[in-house]
């Protein structure tokens, strides 16, 4: 839905014309899966594909919610009551917004908000982080709050930890709110510094296909959780502030120190980081064409070392490379979600058949595979 025609549901809905219109986008990870609350390396890009939100400042504290999809009905709420136990379903993202910025101690006005989002659902896309970062920079330009992006990144992180209940890092909405058309963002988490990196599949002849298994996932759900801590033992265990300060020639002493999944758990952050790296290098030098084997390597390493893969995800990458991708993997937090698959464009067409074909053979739910590409980040759009 374009913004005007947003605007004027607003009016429908509301009685009166937004203070304006705002989107943020989803986001695909190319590289760099887990390393984020480790304080590691992460090379996501923005993607076209994006929430908008159309906000109008009241003058109570109350808080008047409405989506574009779905049956879910207007949600309302009093800011000076806001508790993460008490938000539902899609709410919880923009409450946790205005949550998390009263903490900081901006003034959140009351507002009436309408959302409308291409972003999938549980597609490991990001959709929620891209309802978060379009809101706080409604909220940011409404206030006069006057934060830059690192400090929105900081915010929503807050949001998502302490009241989604959700215990993200920061490398979704870095993406979002950080992103650049034609780019991916290079982002070291531990000091938040980024450098866009160049990354055009198509002039290369290549397209980035994201294959979503319809396979829901959800952060707050325990198998994300666990990895952190898993991730946090073995920084414990091995002395160190954060699995960024292991090296790849320590693994093989850190394999004498820790128990077997703890291991496999930060070998494949150690290696992870180490790949993205590597990614960056070659984007620089010798562009997207060369870096399908760093792709396969990622996802063998969360499918075995991470655990965080499922059939209907190594389905996606097996076939896909079986039929000309150059590079794929699994992408996103994980136990389901969305496969991307780095391909020839004369090999579309192919490697989308192959997967319907595929995961029809298997019984599966028939997948929803699209292309993306590298988009701006969060803005004002009316």
């Amino acid at each position: 839905m374009g913004s005007a025609d947003l605007a004027a549901r607003f009016e429908q809905e509301f009685g009166r014309l937004p203070d304006g219109v705002w989107q943020a986008p989803g986001r695909v990870n190319l590289i760099g899966e887990h390393t984020d609350y480790n304080e590691g390396f992460v090379l996501p890009f923005a993607i076209d594909k994006t929430a908008r939100v159309a906000v109008g400042v009241r003058p109570d504290s109350t808080v008047r919610l409405l989506s574009t999809y779905g049956d879910h009905g207007m949600v309302t709420a009093d800011l000076g009551t806001l508790a993460a136990a008490s938000a539902k379903g899609w709410t919880k993202y923009p409450l946790g917004v205005m949550w998390a910025l009263q903490q900081q101690g901006i003034t959140v006005p009351g507002v009436d908000l309408l959302l409308d989002s291409n972003v999938p659902l549980g597609a490991g896309l990001s959709s929620s982080h891209a309802i978060e970062c379009a809101v706080i920079t409604a909220l940011n330009d409404l206030t006069g709050a006057g934060l830059e992006p690192e400090e929105m990144v900081l915010a929503t992180q807050r949001a998502e930890n302490d009241f989604v209940g959700a215990p993200t890092g920061i490398m979704d909405q870095s993406a979002s709110l950080r992103g650049s058309k034609g780019h991916a963002v290079f982002l070291d988490c531990r000091d938040q510094s980024v450098q866009l990196v160049r990354f055009e599949a198509e002039p290369a002849g290549l397209v980035m296909l994201v294959i979503d298994t319809r396979v829901s996932h959800s952060h707050s759900d325990g198998g994300y959780a666990s990895r952190r801590a898993s991730c946090e033992l073995g920084a414990e265990v091995l002395g160190v502030k954060a699995l960024r300060d292991v090296r790849l020639e320590d693994l093989d002493e850190a394999a004498g120190l820790l128990d077997e999944v703890t291991y496999r758990r930060v070998r494949h952050i150690v290696t992870e980081n180490d790949r993205v790296l590597q990614t960056v290098e070659l984007l620089a030098s010798a562009g997207p064409g060369s870096i399908g084997a760093l792709l396969d390597a990622s996802h063998v390493s969360m499918r075995d070392d991470f655990e965080i893969s499922c059939p209907e995800l190594d389905l996606a990458v097996s076939t896909s490379r079986a039929n000309g991708a150059i590079g794929a993997r699994m992408t996103g937090g994980g136990f389901g979600g969305a496969a991307i698959a780095l391909t020839p464009v004369t090999s579309e067409q192919q490697v989308r058949a192959a997967v319907v074909r595929a995961f029809a053979d298997a019984g599966y739910a028939a997948p929803d595979i699209f292309t993306v590409t590298p988009a701006a980040g969060a803005m004002r759009i009316s």
